[in-house]
């Protein structure tokens, strides 16, 4: 069962990634500034008492003009805290010229955690997974 699970995991985490390398691949990019910090209390459906952190994290919204000469904001889907960016920074803005609403921060964060979440997981799942059968196989023996 861990290793269905963890391969589930590790497939849906390559396709974020190839989502993520298709972005960076037809992306435009333009410079943008940081002009607010937007605070969210966000916990995906756990109870108070069991949080382990009641901060808010901090999504920047960014400001930033694109090829055509339209001024945008958009708020970063990937938010922290500490906050990753302060009121005011320079930023460099990804977004497809085609759909200049999807825009991101070209940063690790906004590209490659997801990524990185769904394949680590997957990864564990199904090596525990696979050690675990494979001390089953053995000991039937």
């Amino acid at each position: 069962m861990l290793i269905a699970v963890g391969t589930l995991f590790s497939v849906v985490g390559l396709i974020v990634a190839g989502m993520s390398v298709s972005f960076l691949r037809d992306a435009e990019r333009a410079p943008g500034k940081v002009v607010a910090l937007e605070w969210r209390d966000e916990h995906l459906g756990t109870s108070r008492r069991n949080r382990t952190d009641d901060r808010p994290s901090a999504y920047p919204v960014v400001e930033f003009t694109s090829a055509d000469g339209t001024h945008r904001t958009f708020r970063s889907s990937t938010g922290s805290n500490p906050p990753a960016y302060e009121e005011g920074e320079r930023v460099e803005v990804l977004y497809r010229a085609d759909s200049p609403e999807d825009a991101r921060i070209d940063g690790f964060l906004s590209l490659w955690l997801l990524p990185m979440i769904f394949g680590g997981i997957g990864l564990v799942l199904a090596g525990v997974g696979t050690g675990v059968a494979l001390a089953t196989r053995r000991r039937s023996r």
